[in-house]
């Protein structure tokens, strides 16, 4: 099965500050990646690097076996769709309006919005429980209405690999799991897959099954959450003590001691 996104001896800088100098991954059609570290260990700013916002320093980036460089915008936001860490809204819209904006890659100038795109768009405010502020102004949602949107307008970009800054922003415990399970079943049921960043260890655990840690002082360490989701590699990577406790339902917690 080829990946969806292949990263080959990537080198990644940001100032004086080297976050991988010979990353390797393979994210593979159904794989969800967790990116997990320190704040400014550079989650975002290799996230963003993945989706071709800043240039790497050395290295290469490939989405479906072709280099990132050699898409177009539109072929680019055909295949891959970020879900930014801070949202702006610098002109009024309603929240279907807003939704069907991610069929801009598909639409051509001057061309209106088909059936087809609508029934996408309102899909996908169903699955993220916004189905029924199809008619409400943006700017008079809550911070967590506004991220339930964002994850719709995403979802009807339907691209193959999703890239999530921080997804859980401002969503109450109740809609972290909504979303974090649609993702998952998602990447399942369509042959996509998922990198996103996350804070919280619990979460990366429940709905991830591969892992990027990102140390301050060392190269990531990349492979599959059971393997690097431990005590001593945890423990390690946030400089604090991490104990992995039973749960119920035979469910392993991580807390911070």
């Amino acid at each position: 099965m080829s990946a969806l996104l292949e990263i080959r001896h990537l080198k990644v800088q940001i100032a004086q500050q080297t976050i991988c100098t010979d990353l390797n991954i393979a994210v593979q059609p159904g794989q969800c990646w967790a990116v997990l570290g320190v704040n400014g260990a550079g989650k975002t700013t290799l996230l963003h690097t993945l989706a071709g916002l800043r240039p790497a320093q050395s290295g290469e980036i490939l989405i479906q076996q072709r280099p990132l460089t050699a898409y177009s915008r539109r072929e680019l936001a055909q295949q891959l769709g970020m879900l930014f860490q801070e949202i702006q809204d610098p002109f009024p819209s309603t929240v279907l309006e807003t939704t069907l904006m991610g069929r801009h890659p598909y639409t051509k100038s001057w061309q209106w919005e088909t059936a087809e795109d609508y029934r996408i768009a309102s899909e996908a405010l169903t699955h993220v429980g916004m189905h029924h502020l199809t008619e409400r102004q943006i700017n008079t949602l809550s911070g967590g209405e506004r991220q339930r949107l964002a994850v719709a307008t995403l979802l009807t970009q339907t691209p193959r690999l999703f890239l999530l800054d921080e997804p859980t922003n401002h969503l109450d415990l109740q809609y972290q799991h909504l979303i974090l399970k649609l993702f998952n079943q998602y990447a399942e049921a369509h042959g996509c897959a998922v990198v996103m960043i996350l804070h919280d260890i619990n979460l990366a655990a429940t709905y991830c099954d591969q892992a990027v840690l990102l140390f301050r002082d060392k190269e990531p360490e990349c492979g599959p959450s059971e393997e690097l989701l431990t005590e001593p590699h945890l423990s390690e990577l946030y400089s604090y003590q991490i104990r992995k406790i039973a749960g119920p339902d035979n469910r392993s917690i991580f807390v911070a001691l």
